[in-house]
């Protein structure tokens, strides 16, 4: 077999993926990267003073990520299935973090989503609760199984879906809440398990950007049946595409296993369905790598993001999203805050952006309305869901599809980035003295 050392397989490998999504990573490592043209010092200097650093600046990494790639590459040990360790080793080292009994490594965060989904047995004629305020993958996961998906409004103030609102949306045919911990906030756990109990219905916790975040000092993952995880490569731990499933359930763990991988393995788990959703061990053996900074990036985020809420909190038209009551812990995979340009002088929100951005300081307007997207909005029309639900039911669907509170969120709403807390306090001074300054001269 051909050994590879670093070097040889960074040029040959990774520099020939650079054409589906590895430059960003690669410009930020210590080693540049060979497609780049060089930059004098004064540009050096005017990048590092961003605020906050430039997508290219994320992932972090360094020779430990080189290592941990030539060595899977030269065991020729690649999958799990052949007998890699570090799929294991990073399962029991993420589910000991998360104060879980069991861990389910997957291919992704939304085929985590899927496997959970898919272990639960949720299928055709079961509905699903879930947020509007939320990545496409959420809505994604309960159609792949062809139930039924029902929107219930977002809290204004947490960004979460809103618990007084989940209540009157579950019907006999109501099998599932998928709450969203967004933007690494978690949602109300105490009060959707209430409900969640009083009415027989499983929970699983969409805690894809939410790795660390505690619920009553817990991390979250563990609240329901089940927690999803996501490792994509703008998530706080990422292997560029990556996810996992925490559990303290024997069983759904079982059913989980046999669900994401072709056949099972887990004797009496199986229900006749299932996919290949396994994680490969160069993917396990980035996350650990990662995991080595992980603990301190994440007190890193927690720390400038409830410093960087003092700031803004202060300021009048800027609303940090608030921690629900029992969020003991954010992971701020986004800094969430809604903007009111009555107090800018009317100054609409994208140019509030485009003049943040002026400054330095890099922001979006987050997420638009997902339950009145075309993609969502299709499925009423849909030939299996008529088939399934009859065309009178997707038209009431239909009607009912309604959020107005999210409808509002979604002008209203800014984001920063997770890598944008990372730093020292200082960053958190400028990104407020940003704000401020566009606040005095638009006044």
């Amino acid at each position: 077999m051909t050994q590879h050392n670093r070097r040889t397989f960074l040029n040959s490998t990774f520099i020939a993926a650079s054409g589906v999504g590895m430059t960003a990573g690669m410009a930020s490592s210590a080693q540049p990267s060979l497609a780049q043209p060089s930059v004098d010092q004064k540009t050096v200097a005017q990048r590092s003073e961003r605020i906050p650093k430039a997508k290219k600046e994320w992932p972090i990494w360094d020779e430990t990520e080189e290592t941990a790639l030539v060595n899977v590459l030269n065991s020729g040990t690649w999958g799990r299935t052949s007998g890699g360790p570090r799929c294991a080793e990073f399962e029991v080292a993420f589910a000991k973090r998360h104060q879980a009994k069991y861990c389910v490594l997957t291919s992704s965060g939304t085929t985590a989503l899927l496997t959970a989904i898919g272990a639960l047995e949720i299928g055709p004629g079961d509905e699903v609760i879930l947020p509007p305020y939320t990545f496409v993958a959420s809505f994604n996961v309960i159609t792949n199984s062809y139930a039924l998906p029902v929107f219930v409004d977002t809290d204004l103030d947490t960004f979460q879906i809103d618990p007084t609102k989940i209540e009157p949306a579950v019907t006999p045919a109501t099998r599932l809440v998928l709450p969203v911990h967004i933007g690494g906030y978690s949602a109300d756990m105490d009060a959707i398990n209430t409900i969640a109990k009083k009415h027989a219905l499983s929970v699983i916790e969409d805690a894809c950007q939410a790795p660390l975040a505690e619920w009553r000092g817990t991390p979250v993952g563990t609240q329901g049946i089940g927690g999803c995880f996501s490792f994509q490569a703008s998530k706080n731990l990422n292997s560029g595409e990556g996810g996992a499933i925490t559990t303290n359930d024997e069983k759904f763990f079982h059913q989980c296993f046999n669900f994401h991988t072709p056949g099972g393995g887990k004797p009496a788990a199986s229900a006749g369905r299932g996919s290949n959703y396994r994680i490969t061990e160069f993917q396990a053996a980035l996350l650990l790598a990662q995991y080595a900074r992980f603990e301190k990036q994440s007190a890193e985020r927690n720390t400038n993001g409830n410093y960087l809420t003092q700031l803004l909190q202060e300021i009048p038209g800027i609303a940090p999203a608030k921690l629900t009551t029992g969020c003991t812990r954010s992971a701020y995979h986004l800094y969430m805050f809604r903007y009111d340009p009555k107090h800018f002088a009317g100054m609409p929100r994208a140019k509030f952006l485009a003049e943040l951005g002026r400054l330095g300081v890099g922001a979006s307007s987050g997420y638009g309305p997902l339950h009145t997207t075309p993609h969502v909005l299709a499925i009423a029309s849909n030939p299996h869901y008529n088939r399934i639900y009859g065309k009178a039911r997707m038209a009431d669907w239909l009607e009912k599809n309604q959020c107005p509170i999210n409808d509002r969120l979604c002008q209203e709403a800014v984001w920063f980035s997770q890598y944008a807390l990372l730093g020292d306090r200082s960053r958190m001074d400028r990104i407020a003295d940003a704000i401020r300054e566009l606040q005095k001269r638009s006044s």
